[in-house]
């Protein structure tokens, strides 16, 4: 963990800096425009933001809360893979550069490359790298690319992937997915956590398998995912805080929102098995926990710990949605 200040910090620093300068009501106006935009059909020939004041609000608007998705995934991974560093990453459609401060929290020292085709994103991501005082971040590569079926990737340890399929037609969804799989060691894939974020997530995952890639988080098999389609999504949720600037650009009075998102991992290596996955928030009822698991085998199924359970019961009450289960032994 890079040790230079904590990450979430360093990003609400670098965001408070950078719109002190930008009035709250330009800034909200300009959200407004981006929720219907990303909320609408997007053209994938029309870039979403055009100019500074349209990066900065979704800066400011956005960025918290995909950094916090997608250090929450990069957690799995590294839980699934614990003595795998990455020395190149790669950031497709990194926009600002949020996820690549979150592997720059997760990791010292990978190279990182943000591709995207916004130039006033790529720019204000650099200042924002600037100001973050993480060497990682500083050294980071911003490239203007097309993101669609004609996009190449060179080889690289760590691609991802946050928030863009939405953004693509079917055609370059998968040829970015391809692409991906061809490229990387890991592949990290993130969507919102609604139905429609979730079935890309799911029709990626297919393309990550029968590119010869094993799943390592969230799913505990790469098998077909045991969810009825249309029945249910598979997603998770990540505590987000807000600064008072979030707050006002969002409209919102909670110091704190909650970012639901869905995901996959996959690896070219063996990732450590796990038996099941938490997928919802754990019940906690008088002496006993009940857990919402997709296990191993693909069932999905309810399991119930209590006090009779010991050591194995303490540990259900201090699992969170989205945490492997059973916990490793040393921690139960």
């Amino acid at each position: 963990m890079n040790a230079t200040l904590p990450t979430a910090e360093a990003l609400r620093a670098a965001l408070a800096g950078l719109l002190d300068g930008l009035p709250p009501k330009q800034a909200a106006q300009a959200v407004d425009r981006l929720i219907a935009n990303y909320r609408g059909t997007t053209p994938t020939d029309t870039p979403l933001l055009r100019d500074r004041s349209d990066v900065a609000a979704y800066a400011a608007y956005r960025m918290p809360a995909t950094f916090e998705a997608v250090r929450s995934v990069l957690d799995a991974l590294r839980d699934a893979a614990p003595d795998w560093t990455p020395a190149t990453h790669t950031d497709v459609g990194g926009g600002t550069g949020a996820a690549s401060w979150a592997v720059a929290g997760a990791w010292d020292g990978p190279r990182t490359t943000v591709l995207d085709w916004a130039e006033p994103a790529l720019a204000l991501g650099r200042e924002l790298a600037g100001a973050s005082g993480l060497p990682g971040l500083r050294a980071a590569a911003w490239q203007r690319a097309r993101i669609g079926k004609d996009l190449a990737l060179d080889a690289t340890d760590l691609v991802t992937v946050s928030y863009v399929l939405n953004e693509l037609t079917p055609e370059a969804r998968t040829a970015l997915v391809d692409a991906a799989a061809r490229a990387a060691q890991a592949v990290v894939i993130v969507e919102a956590g609604t139905p429609d974020g979730y079935a890309r997530v799911i029709e990626a995952r297919d393309r990550l398998i029968a590119a010869g890639l094993t799943v390592a988080a969230p799913c505990p098999h790469s098998d077909a995912c045991p969810i009825e389609p249309g029945t249910d999504w598979c997603h998770f949720s990540a505590r987000v805080s807000r600064s008072s600037l979030h707050r006002k650009v969002k409209g919102g009075s909670l110091p704190y929102e909650d970012e639901k998102f869905s995901y996959v991992v996959a690896t070219r290596f063996a990732p450590r098995p796990v038996e099941a996955r938490v997928t919802r928030r754990p019940q906690i009822r008088k002496g006993q926990v009940l857990l919402e698991l997709c296990t191993r085998d693909e069932a999905l199924r309810r399991a119930t710990v209590t006090k009779r359970h010991g050591a194995l019961y303490r540990a259900a009450r201090d699992t969170d949605w989205g945490d492997a289960w059973p916990p490793p032994e040393d921690a139960a």
